[in-house]
């Protein structure tokens, strides 16, 4: 490659390169940075090292709400993974069969959800839920369920369980889609050798559709992991700014949302919003990098 087209190759991305920088490379480093100083009374910042960081890990006063937000975060990503996923891989499997009839249209209604507003969700599903003027209770009564409906949003115990399946309901179009098109786009031939072979058609999944799509499997794994920790607008939308009932519900996000700018009697700290987010970063990142470099490598030695 010579030198006149280096640079034209440079001068295409310096647009794309600016706009990154400033928008998302720059701030990111900001509040990297930010994390390491301190407010005081008179609203000046000063380097405070690692104080943040003990503070929301050690400090009781800040890592109770931290740990907990932590856990319902674990506790809301593995909801999706073994509710979202199973089902977006039986769904796709069921739609790339052939002879399916109306295939396409089931396609769009299942996939719709997640193109519609989260505020917009969270409305409709508390409209749904409400033990006052909610119609979950009548269409249990009429399949004489009634007496197991309960105020799942307004009870501790079930409360983020419930804002995890309302997400599941949501988004479920998306593992699906992927899954759908892996499954796609294996060869025909490869199909058709194992049904000459005398294969069934669940053997043929199990042994020879699943393991193609492996590495889509992981992909879908590995976003629903990474938009699982960035959770934040159905919780607030849904339960508010507190994620009640008694922070029940409280995620990372909304942890951070309180401790940036602050909440009802809770005065917010825009440095330790700044480590709050940096941690959240680090455990994004970290399962990345786990996901990358521990899962990623095995999955390609096995589809080469």
């Amino acid at each position: 490659m010579n030198r006149i087209a280096r640079w034209q190759i440079a001068i295409f991305l310096a647009p794309a390169l600016l706009i990154y920088a400033s928008f998302s490379a720059w701030p990111l480093l900001d509040t990297l940075g930010l994390g390491f100083f301190s407010t005081d009374e008179a609203g000046q910042q000063h380097f405070a090292g690692l104080a943040n960081y003990y503070k929301l890990l050690l400090d009781p006063q800040w890592s109770d709400g931290f740990w907990n937000a932590m856990g319902n975060n674990v506790e809301f990503f593995f909801i999706h993974m073994l509710v979202q996923n199973p089902i977006g891989l039986l769904l796709a499997a069921l739609l790339s069969l052939k002879g399916v009839r109306f295939a396409k249209s089931y396609q769009t209604l299942l996939f719709l959800p997640t193109l519609l507003s989260v505020v917009i969700i969270g409305f409709i599903w508390q409209l749904i839920l409400s033990p006052l003027w909610g119609v979950a209770e009548s269409l249990l009564a009429q399949v004489g369920l009634a007496e197991h409906f309960q105020p799942w949003l307004g009870e501790e115990g079930s409360a983020l369980l419930t804002l995890a399946l309302i997400s599941v309901w949501q988004f479920i179009g998306i593992p699906m889609m992927l899954i759908y098109a892996a499954l796609i786009a294996i060869p025909e031939e490869v199909i058709e050798a194992a049904r000459v072979e005398g294969a069934s058609a669940w053997r043929i999944f199990w042994q020879i559709r699943l393991p193609l799509i492996l590495p889509t499997l992981g992909l879908v794994t590995i976003l629903t992991y990474v938009g699982n920790f960035n959770a934040f607008d159905l919780i607030y939308s849904v339960k508010g700014a507190l994620a009640g009932p008694n922070y029940s519900t409280d995620i990372l996000g909304t942890y951070f949302y309180r401790t940036f700018f602050g909440y009802q009697s809770q005065i917010g700290s825009p440095t330790m919003g700044a480590a709050v987010a940096t941690l959240m970063f680090l455990v994004i990142l970290a399962g990345v990098g786990v996901y990358f470099f521990a899962v990623q490598r095995r999955l390609q030695r096995h589809a080469f």
